[in-house]
């Protein structure tokens, strides 16, 4: 075990067996449906599949970043035990948790005044944010110390490429991220917008496809334009998906085809809550390790 604790949010959006098998802590999003408050806690309050269906149903979303109460809270509990910490957060390009987790973090300092407490910047969201973790944990237990393991990750976070496309738009239009008369026009004409998160770790739209099966060969060919070695890619290669698993086991498919040199096989794991409020059901986002992001 080492002698620090490395940790991220529920956003990350792996699952409570990813985490603990790899040793990262973690602390939860909240969101809210129909005004009654949930833990994003990984689906252990409220299975991903009913929270979904209650989306399909009509129920409306609203969520909401871990406190700066919450976050002293958190990180004062693995002080006391004499830890220090390193914790990732959401992207600072779509959420405010990584200013809240500063915070609480100088509010700590005069407190324990021997520890260190790195907060990071991830610039990444749902299972890249995840892959990100999965490497930071592979580093830790090579032995990187905490300093080495901070310096890494700022150095190499932007190194995790974010190629994402979704069938259903009408929760991107809600949250503003696609004008009404293009979601539905997109709606209308089976448009399937291609994503990406930027050097900012915003979301960007950078391409529009028509139809599904499109946008599933432009994501992989992405993947092939991006990646570490191109074609010869040796790392891991993580999915997500809002309740449309059979279109990420497309994709995850042909990424298996395509390279045949992956480290393990695709993993795919579910977009969590607080992501899935933004996205709705229908998205797909496919994360490797590849080119800087620069723009």
């Amino acid at each position: 075990m080492s002698n620090y604790i490395l940790s991220c949010c529920s956003t990350a959006d792996l699952t409570t067996e990813q985490l603990s098998n790899r040793e990262i802590s973690y602390i939860c999003f909240h969101y809210m449906l129909n005004d009654e408050s949930y833990l994003d806690d990984l689906g252990q309050s409220m299975s991903l599949e009913d929270f979904y269906q209650r989306l399909v149903n009509g129920d409306e979303p609203k969520t909401s970043q871990v406190g700066v109460g919450e976050y002293e809270d958190y990180f004062r509990s693995f002080l006391i035990e004499g830890r220090d910490i390193i914790h990732v957060t959401l992207s600072s390009g779509i959420s405010g948790s990584y200013n809240s987790a500063c915070v609480a973090r100088d509010m700590l300092a005069d407190e324990f005044p021997d520890r260190k407490i790195y907060i990071i910047d991830s610039l990444s969201a749902s299972s890249g944010y995840g892959l990100l973790m999965d490497k930071l944990a592979d580093k830790r237990d090579e032995g990187l110390s905490i300093d080495e393991l901070n310096a890494w990750a700022l150095e190499n976070r932007l190194r995790l490429q974010h190629w994402f496309f979704s069938s259903d738009l009408t929760f991107f239009i809600k949250g503003g991220r696609v004008s009404k008369t293009a979601g539905t026009i997109g709606n209308l004409l089976n448009i399937c917008p291609l994503l990406n998160v930027n050097a900012e770790g915003k979301l960007i739209v950078r391409e529009k496809i028509r139809t599904k099966k499109k946008a599933i060969k432009a994501a992989v060919a992405k993947m092939e334009e991006f990646a570490d070695n191109g074609l010869s890619y040796n790392g891991k290669c993580f999915i997500s998906q809002s309740a449309c698993y059979e279109d990420a086991k497309a994709v995850a498919d042909l990424v298996a085809d395509t390279f045949k040199n992956l480290d393990g096989d695709v993993v795919i794991n579910s977009i969590g809550t607080t992501i899935g409020s933004h996205t709705g059901p229908g998205t797909v986002a496919l994360f490797f390790w590849g080119a800087e992001r620069t723009e």
